[in-house]
């Protein structure tokens, strides 16, 4: 009879406190974070591996140096021409000889002010974009001037085209000049207020500055990250893009010279049909049913 009289005092000693409401009530849950609303275009594994994969670097340094190995050799074969035949208007006998080179993303590394736009859950607008660079603080890219004061050298002119907007001619040249380039004066840059006479330039495509070149060099190499750098793209569809490249394939590491460039181009708005008027969220359905799974 004591046994048992202690059991049950042991148990009552060590049973809750059920007098008071507080002890016995379970706490609330706490409501789950808000997740963070991600524009659907973010760009940021595009943009940082741009700015940190060491792998970056070495493509450019690869490219440049692979570009400068051959250099000499087509200055000295007289029939050298880089220049696709639609863009070729004058014979190039007896011409100077040129190298042509696309800026952004391919000799100044603009990733910084992608940076801003990925910080900022913003795009780009012509706004920013211009005063980013008339800040004129881009970098070279890796091996861009080690190749284009070698062709300097050699007596080859490098001439930059790109379609920055006319007003920021002056700024792009003196970005070009800080970051170590060769600019031998304002005809070295054909920017987007360049007009050549009979040549209908269709929005930013560069055939008519080409063409331009043409009339006083023999063109002995192109570069840049767009295929528009290098020809015209009549129809900027996946499948227009393979076609306008198709007759040149041969000329890739020997005449033209291709740069990566993930974080933009027209490579992007010919996933969704070029409508840049869509909204960013059906933009990113367009790109995703572009993809790939078997």
């Amino acid at each position: 009879m004591l046994l048992g009289t202690l059991l049950l005092c042991a148990c009552a000693s060590q049973a809750p406190h059920s007098t008071s409401p507080s002890s016995t009530a379970t706490a609330p849950a706490a409501a789950p974070a808000a997740a963070p609303v991600v524009p659907a275009d973010d760009n940021l594994n595009a943009e940082a591996w741009t700015q940190t994969a060491l792998e970056h670097d070495l493509i450019y340094q690869e490219t440049y140096r692979s570009a400068q190995s051959q250099l000499l050799a087509a200055l000295k074969d007289k029939h050298w021409d880089a220049l696709p035949p639609d863009d070729r208007i004058a014979p190039y006998e007896n011409l100077k000889p040129a190298v042509i080179l696309d800026i952004d993303e391919t000799v100044l590394d603009n990733s910084p002010y992608q940076a801003r736009l990925i910080r900022k859950g913003g795009e780009f607008n012509e706004a920013d974009w211009a005063a980013w660079c008339k800040e004129e603080r881009a970098r070279p890219m890796p091996g861009a001037v080690a190749f284009t004061q070698f062709a300097a050298q050699h007596g080859i002119a490098v001439i930059y085209i790109s379609n920055r907007a006319q007003d920021l001619d002056t700024a792009t040249i003196d970005n070009l000049r800080k970051a170590g380039l060769p600019v031998s004066g304002p005809e070295a840059f054909l920017g987007l207020g360049t007009i050549l006479r009979g040549c209908d330039q269709v929005g930013t495509e560069k055939n008519c500055r080409r063409q331009l070149v043409s009339q006083h060099y023999r063109v002995l190499m192109q570069l840049g990250d767009q295929l528009g750098d290098f020809v015209t793209v009549m129809s900027n569809t996946p499948t227009g893009r393979v076609q306008a490249m198709a007759p040149y394939s041969g000329w890739i590491g020997s005449r033209w010279f291709v740069f990566p460039n993930p974080t933009y181009g027209s490579w992007e708005p010919a996933l969704f049909n070029n409508e840049w008027s869509m909204p960013r969220d059906q933009r990113r359905q367009e790109k995703i049913r572009g993809l790939h799974i078997d």
